[in-house]
């Protein structure tokens, strides 16, 4: 399945009460990735497999009048392909400990 991106209108009438309870209902909901707001009165939510009628019936009945604004598939960048550089990454200097006759290393501050 493709990550899906939601946009959901709902009206909270500027309340933090009502938008922390709608948020609260959005991460309930199962393949939820993650959500924010667009504006006042609109949440984008992100995720797997979630079935957008359940997702606008809940909100509906905890918070008031729900309406679907767009779903689409979200589109995901290919990262480009580097040449890595052996020099580049993090090497270990067999040197800088020293090791004594019962095998512990001894380590010298500086």
């Amino acid at each position: 399945m493709a990550k899906q991106k939601i946009v959901v209108k709902v009206t909270m009438e500027n309340n933090d009460k009502k938008s922390r309870k709608a948020l609260k209902i959005v991460v309930g909901v199962c393949g939820f990735e993650s959500a924010s707001f667009i504006g006042s009165d609109q949440i984008e939510v992100t995720g797997e497999g979630i079935d957008t009628v359940k997702l606008a019936n809940l909100l509906r009945k905890g918070v008031g009048y729900t309406e679907l604004v767009s779903l689409g598939d979200v589109e995901e960048k290919k990262p480009e392909d580097k040449e890595t550089n052996p020099t580049d990454a993090w090497q270990i200097n067999p040197y800088e400990y020293h090791y004594n006759w019962y095998g512990m290393p001894r380590y010298y501050g500086y």
